[in-house]
């Protein structure tokens, strides 16, 4: 195991700065597949809960479980899945009203409501505490369950979460234009624009926000990005689900007291890494050194030229510090 000590963000004026000794695993990984297609998806009842998941076959000592960002989906973590199989196996998850998983009548979006979801969902697996992952919004749901029922989480990791900011800008979230769409007042002409574009020039537009270099993007995973939205442009819920999200999360960034992130983070005691990108457009990096502090045991991974979705844009780099804390945390040394 090589210790390393990544680039990091400032620490907010008067707070300590946070831990970012990062340990990277020398373990070695399996090789990076770029042509690897999404993992086989089907809907599944866990927990009374019945969401739509994709399974990565892996190791049986321990179970890892993926949660996407706003507009995001369970084929966000296809690479990543695949280098961390020999360890752990993978259930991504599409969060209700997302990807292919259809809500429930009279579910209202709410980071809350997801993430008591996700709960009743990896309870029921019966797998024992798992390692959890989130990104963007599925980072903010992931670390109200981390919260909540740390008996049910094994690690946290955190890739650039959707952390409160004072000054909120729709332009920040994960498909602005889709963002806006659903906003009232302001939302009309962006529909009309966005009824213009196809479901690859779609594709293309979140691509170019979420990643540094978007041309390092693969042109059969834009193929595959179109394909889905297209898929879920004849859902009944997708749009309603992309409204109230986006609310949802507006909501908390402006919550006080007990029911701000800020609060919530000081009570994860598991082991936890946060991840950021320098370049990410959507949440910025800014947060990325109180989000750290805010945790109880956490390390701060920030990585040069990489944008909003690290796992996406950053898997083998991403899967080393995880690794490295999955191997740390086994001995009580995180």
């Amino acid at each position: 195991m090589t210790d390393t000590v990544p680039r990091t963000a400032d620490a907010p004026s008067g707070r300590r700065p946070p831990v970012t000794h990062v340990p990277l695993s020398n373990t070695p990984l399996p090789d990076l597949d770029p042509h690897q297609p999404p993992w086989p998806g089907a809907v599944e009842t866990s927990g009374g809960v019945t969401l739509h998941v994709r399974r990565t076959p892996g190791s049986d000592e321990a179970t890892a479980v993926y949660v996407h960002g706003l507009g995001g989906s369970s084929t966000n973590w296809t690479d990543l899945g695949a280098l961390l199989s020999p360890f752990a196996a993978g259930i991504s998850v599409d969060l209700p009203g997302f990807g292919f998983s259809e809500p429930v009548r009279g579910f209202r979006f709410s980071l809350d409501e997801h993430a008591e979801e996700l709960v009743k969902f990896v309870e029921g697996l019966g797998a024992g505490p798992v390692h959890l992952l989130g990104n963007s919004m599925g980072g903010a749901v992931a670390l109200l369950v981390a919260a909540r029922r740390p008996d049910l989480v094994r690690t946290l990791t955190l890739i650039s979460p959707a952390m409160p900011d004072r000054r909120p800008d729709p332009r920040r979230l994960s498909d602005p234009l889709m963002a806006l769409a659903y906003l009232p007042l302001i939302g009309r002409g962006v529909r009309r624009r966005l009824a213009g574009l196809s479901p690859r020039e779609r594709a293309a537009q979140v691509i170019k926000l979420c990643f540094a270099d978007p041309a390092a993007f693969p042109e059969h995973r834009l193929d595959e990005l179109a394909e889905e939205h297209t898929a879920r442009a004849g859902l009944k819920w997708a749009n309603a689900a992309m409204s109230a999200s986006t609310l949802g999360i507006f909501r908390t960034w402006f919550a006080r007291g007990p029911a701000s992130l800020w609060s919530v983070a000081p009570l994860v005691s598991v082991p936890a890494l946060v991840v950021w990108g320098t370049q990410d457009k959507v949440i910025s990096v800014r947060r990325a050194a109180r989000t750290a502090n805010a945790l109880q045991r956490a390390r701060l991974l920030v990585l040069p030229r990489t944008g909003h979705v690290a796992q996406m844009e950053r898997p083998v780099a991403v899967a080393k510090a995880v690794l490295g804390m999955w191997e740390r945390q086994e001995g009580n040394a995180w």
